[in-house]
């Protein structure tokens, strides 16, 4: 360019740098950006879902940001820190349970896990046939039993010293016998054994029948009416410091792990076909609709958050630098450099 061309390209360039940047203050930044959404909205009224983005698309946003991202190792720290704060802010001894949720809510809750008949039903069952369990009821009727005969039997409450003649004769017994004491606990363990599937079966029918709804119902609202009025602080009470920040690194470490599990791609994946089935020959608006947003909500966020936020980048020279960035290469174009040779 010639040195003329040079400062008019100059000129105009810093005329429409201010020309921008008076565009992009206060009551026109507003304009614009509500202008824009409005057009925006137009657009999302006849664009369809599988216009904009495909399943795949999507699919590739939760493999690269949801599953594969790589987590800096302070985000477990800073969460752990974050819920310590949580856990000591006053507002934990200054709101009751019964705030956070009411009588009703946990009424509805309720009704809905007694609609789980069947999932409870094959809980007692998996519990009753567990070893452990099986095991605890052995040892609970042989202890039983064992007491029963030598101390708390009819017989030795009702008849002063039956009770010390007998564990005598056991006594005198296991001297002249030795092992009696084991036969008797062998023979009385291989009764427990051989009996002891029936005393499960019984034990279940037993659970099912005392384990109602209406039971149920009372036992858990006879509960819940006994906490609710006590406060956050009080119900974690033992639960310390240290204690929570070591729950929190277990489940961000799980979080790890079961976000590469095919389970939890099979989740998303069907989540996303679902969206896709439902969304994708409808127009974009009626998704955003669905799921609350509309151009008033989406405004409000604007005016609350966007603007604010470019006032400061404005303030920080930031908007003008962008501003130049975009427009000088163009007034430095050949296609520039010819339209003002013409004018001079």
């Amino acid at each position: 360019m010639t040195k003329g061309t040079m400062d008019l390209a100059d000129q105009l360039l810093e005329q429409h740098v201010k020309h921008e940047l008076a565009s992009l203050k206060g009551a026109k930044l507003r304009k614009f950006l509500k202008q824009e959404l409005d057009e925006l909205w137009q657009q999302a009224g006849t664009l369809t879902l599988n216009r904009v983005t495909s399943g795949d698309q999507v699919m590739g946003v939760i493999h690269r940001i949801v599953m594969n991202m790589e987590l800096d190792a302070g985000i477990p720290e800073l969460a752990a820190e974050m819920a310590t704060e949580v856990l000591n802010a006053d507002v934990q001894s200054q709101t009751t349970l019964g705030e956070i949720i009411s009588r009703e809510q946990a009424t509805g809750f309720l009704e809905e896990a007694l609609e789980l008949r069947q999932q409870r039903e094959r809980v007692i069952s998996e519990i009753m046939s567990h070893p452990v369990y099986q095991e605890l009821v052995a040892n609970v009727v042989y202890h039983g039993l064992v007491n029963y005969l030598y101390e708390d039997n009819l017989i030795t409450k009702s008849v002063p010293g039956v009770g010390s003649m007998m564990k005598f004769g056991k006594r005198m017994a296991n001297r002249a016998v030795p092992g009696l004491d084991e036969t008797f606990e062998r023979r009385l363990k291989a009764w427990l054994s051989d009996s002891l599937p029936g005393l499960i079966s019984r034990s279940e029918q037993f659970l099912h029948k005392a384990l109602s709804d209406d039971e149920l119902r009372d036992t858990v609202m006879a509960a819940w009416v006994s906490v609710e009025d006590r406060t956050i602080a009080e119900l974690q009470e033992g639960l310390g410091d240290v204690e929570l920040q070591e729950f929190v690194v277990l489940g961000y470490e799980f979080w790890l792990q079961f976000r590469k599990t095919p389970y939890f791609e099979g989740c998303a994946r069907a989540v996303v076909a679902h969206l896709f089935e439902k969304y994708g020959d409808r127009p974009v608006v009626d998704l955003l609709g669905d799921v609350g947003v509309s151009q008033e909500v989406i405004m409000a966020e604007i005016d609350a958050y966007a603007i604010p936020v470019i006032d400061v980048l404005r303030e920080e020279g930031y908007v003008e630098a962008l501003i130049r960035r975009r427009l000088a290469p163009f007034y430095k174009s050949a296609a520039a450099k010819k339209i003002l040779q013409q004018e001079a």
